[in-house]
């Protein structure tokens, strides 16, 4: 299965540091928040990732194209020939896909411009700017079981966030903006989608929130999977001072691969 993350807006509430790079780019801990996101699916198994770029794409295309320089010891021999040696090359077991999906481009339009990278089956999105330890085990296992198009991950958080309505059995009966007077669930991302959400896409103008999720919350398609544990989004400077004070304090929830801050490559599993 899978995994698409949303890369390619401005993040204009985060202007210390998008004004130089697309939003997902900007480090937590020494590496990209992007990364963070795919390290935490490679740890479930998951390593196939079409990325939808947009905002400074070239940016997120350069950073992959230069992995291994980024991530291991080099040497440059300068003498007669020019040639370049990595030591220590820390790899990762993953295959990138990134999309230039348009500068102006809403989140719907960015799906539907990757959708031949996705054919005709079932895969996951999120944002590129949001880490959490919700168990993708048990998310995929939720998804599968209720039979419908679209599954996302809900939390209980105070901010303004999308609303949802959910209903007993975990149906989504509605999704709105939030108003500052709601304390209830909100949209975290982290969705489960099977190929026929692509039907509900128009075009470039397609805003997936607002015009495909609440879309499908009518016809009764879209479940939620509520997760009471960690979830952190990075839109400002204060949640990422947080994010940066979790890692630096050994206490960052989603790390759940081995040695995160030695070998970048490990792929250790523990129990979620």
């Amino acid at each position: 299965m899978k995994v698409v993350l949303l890369a390619g807006g401005e993040g204009t509430r985060f202007s210390e540091e998008s004004g130089y790079k697309p939003k997902p780019m900007i480090e937590v801990g020494g590496m990209p928040i992007i990364w963070h996101i795919m390290k935490y699916y490679s740890h479930f198994g998951y390593n196939e990732f079409v990325i939808c770029a947009g905002y400074k794409q070239h940016i997120i295309k350069k950073w992959f194209g230069d992995y291994f320089l980024y991530t291991s010891d080099v040497t440059y021999d300068l003498a007669d020939t020019y040639s370049i040696e990595f030591h220590d090359i820390h790899r990762e077991p993953w295959k990138v896909t990134v999309v230039d999906t348009g500068l102006k481009t809403m989140t719907g339009g960015r799906l539907k411009r990757i959708q031949k990278y996705i054919g005709d089956e079932p895969f996951m999105m999120t944002y590129g700017d949001g880490v959490c330890d919700v168990n993708i085990d048990k998310l995929v296992e939720f998804h599968k079981d209720h039979g419908k198009i679209a599954t996302l991950t809900s939390v209980m958080l105070d901010q303004e966030k999308g609303v949802l309505d959910i209903a007993e059995n975990n149906s989504v009966r509605a999704f709105r903006e939030k108003r500052i007077t709601d304390a209830r669930p909100i949209n975290a991302g982290y969705m489960v989608l099977q190929p026929d959400v692509f039907k509900y896409i128009e075009g470039d103008s397609t805003v997936f929130e607002k015009d495909v999720l609440e879309r499908l919350a009518g016809l009764g398609e879209l479940m939620s999977y509520n997760h009471k544990g960690f979830w952190q989004c990075m839109d400002t400077k204060r949640e990422h001072d947080v994010l940066e004070g979790m890692i630096a304090r050994g206490e960052a929830p989603w790390m759940k691969w081995e040695d995160t801050h030695g070998d970048l490559s490990s792929g250790g599993r523990d129990d979620v």
